[in-house]
């Protein structure tokens, strides 16, 4: 069809992956080179004969001898991708590290090129894939503004036209004539993604690396994306892990799991689909994980939670929560800090709860017991929160294990009023009570109010 300004059938991109024997030549540097040379000129040629006479006196020797033969495998970070983009989509690209979503963007940018598959694309492609891609060090920002944009294919009279407006985004004035290599990771972003987005591509591709920038200037280059796509009707493909980014700048997601195509559909649907993969990974115990940070002086056995006394994972909005962290360490415990992260279903941290800040000071703990958080009127709205655990000792991170459980948090009467918030108005609820005063003077009707109490 004449909109479809990206079209990709049956992808693949394969590598090949080498693994060193067991026995085999280990990586040499400079330095081991240089002292096996001079250890050969010490000892001479006699050495090598007496070890090569060793071996044909004992055969069994031969298998101690090194080898430099490695074993390779095939890897497949993408296989059998094919899905259509048409002209002003903005097209979210989501899934776990490792999934294929830069080697999709590197394909789409004409930096790798694919095993198989075909793509097809029509139109200019401005990519944002790496800090400072297409910039050089050693030229000041000015000189960079017109090298990448050249890079872009872009005019120069396009650059001249357009360059102002480029430098005013990118909030860069002062270090223009500065070289980049002096430049923070964060002005290099702010420079290369105005570059990106002003010089006009039919198809803008970005990569998570807006995440190096501020909030405030990712609030501005959403807003620009925005603007790309719904305004100049351009194409915009954008990879993140920031799912809330995803949700409101994105129609349509693409999920990739393992090199394939998961999911092509509305963008909330494979946002729902992705938050269900990452449940998955919460099926195992904490004593079996192994996806866990520390210097394991103390471990996480066991993570629940419970309601009016009973485990549960579905929670009203309201009701009184008890976290109960069972451990174990090799020795008794000095000054404990236990933290726990709330994240929403969209991957915002949402709360965030720890003993220290609640003045409970835990100085001297035995090597096992449990630590019990409890929460009174649950003050979070209907959603799927993840939990995350960070647990110091002694100011050192001891346990730390990320998505340790999830809770489904359901409607409840917070307020008493039988009424909670509209979706997507508030992600927390707060405790509020309300009165009227009437103006001096003020003429007309009484008006009544109907209070109902708190619980």
């Amino acid at each position: 069809m004449s909109d479809v300004v990206i079209q990709v059938e049956n992808l693949g991109k394969k590598y090949r992956i080498q693994h060193q024997q067991q026995g085999g030549m280990r990586y040499k540097a400079l330095r081991d080179v240089l002292t096996d040379r001079a250890r050969s000129v010490v000892r001479g040629p006699w050495s090598r004969i007496r070890r090569l006479w060793s071996a044909i006196r004992s055969p069994s020797a031969l298998s101690s001898l090194p080898s430099s033969r490695s074993a390779s495998e095939d890897f497949w970070a993408l296989k059998d991708v094919s899905f259509e983009v048409r002209q002003g989509e903005t097209l979210g690209i989501i899934g776990r590290n490792g999934a294929g979503k830069s080697t999709l963007l590197k394909i789409l940018s004409r930096i790798t090129e694919p095993t198989e598959g075909r793509v097809r694309i029509k139109g200019r492609v401005a990519s944002l894939l790496e800090v400072g891609t297409g910039f050089h060090p050693e030229l000041t920002g000015r000189e960079n503004v017109f090298l990448n944009g050249a890079i872009l294919g872009m005019a120069r009279t396009e650059i001249k036209r357009k360059f102002d407006e480029i430098v005013a985004f990118a909030e860069v004035e002062k270090f223009l004539d500065t070289p980049v290599k002096r430049y923070s990771s964060g002005m290099y972003v702010r420079l290369a993604f105005a570059v990106a987005a002003h010089l006009d591509p039919e198809i803008l591709i970005v990569d998570e690396v807006l995440a190096v920038g501020d909030a405030a200037f990712q609030k501005k280059c959403l807003g620009k994306m925005q603007q790309v796509s719904s305004q100049d009707g351009r194409t915009v493909l954008f990879v993140s892990h920031n799912m809330a980014a995803v949700e409101n700048l994105c129609s349509r997601a693409l999920l990739l799991c393992d090199g394939a195509l998961a999911l092509s559909a509305d963008a909330n649907e494979v946002l729902r689909a992705y938050a269900a993969l990452a449940d998955s990974s919460m099926e195992k115990k904490a004593a079996d994980r192994a996806d866990r940070s520390g210097d394991g002086r103390l471990r996480v056995s066991e993570f629940s939670i419970r309601c009016r006394g009973k485990r549960c994972s579905i929670v009203p909005s309201g009701e009184t929560l008890e976290l109960a962290i069972e451990y174990h360490a090799s020795a008794p415990l000095q000054n404990v800090d236990v933290q726990i992260g709330f994240f929403s279903s969209l991957g915002q941290r949402i709360a965030w709860l720890s003993n220290e800040l609640a003045g409970t000071h835990l100085e001297q703990l035995p090597s096992k017991g449990t630590f019990l958080c409890t929460i009174d009127r649950l003050p979070l709205v209907p959603d799927r929160y993840s939990i995350n655990v960070f647990i110091n000792v002694n100011g050192s991170l001891a346990d730390w294990i990320k998505d340790v459980a999830s809770v489904q948090i359901a409607d409840g009467d917070f307020y008493g009023s039988g009424r909670l918030p509209p979706k997507g108005l508030s992600m927390i609820l707060l405790t509020q009570s309300w009165r009227f005063e009437p103006s001096s003077g003020a003429e007309g009707q009484a008006t009544t109010f109907h209070a109902t109490p708190l619980r």
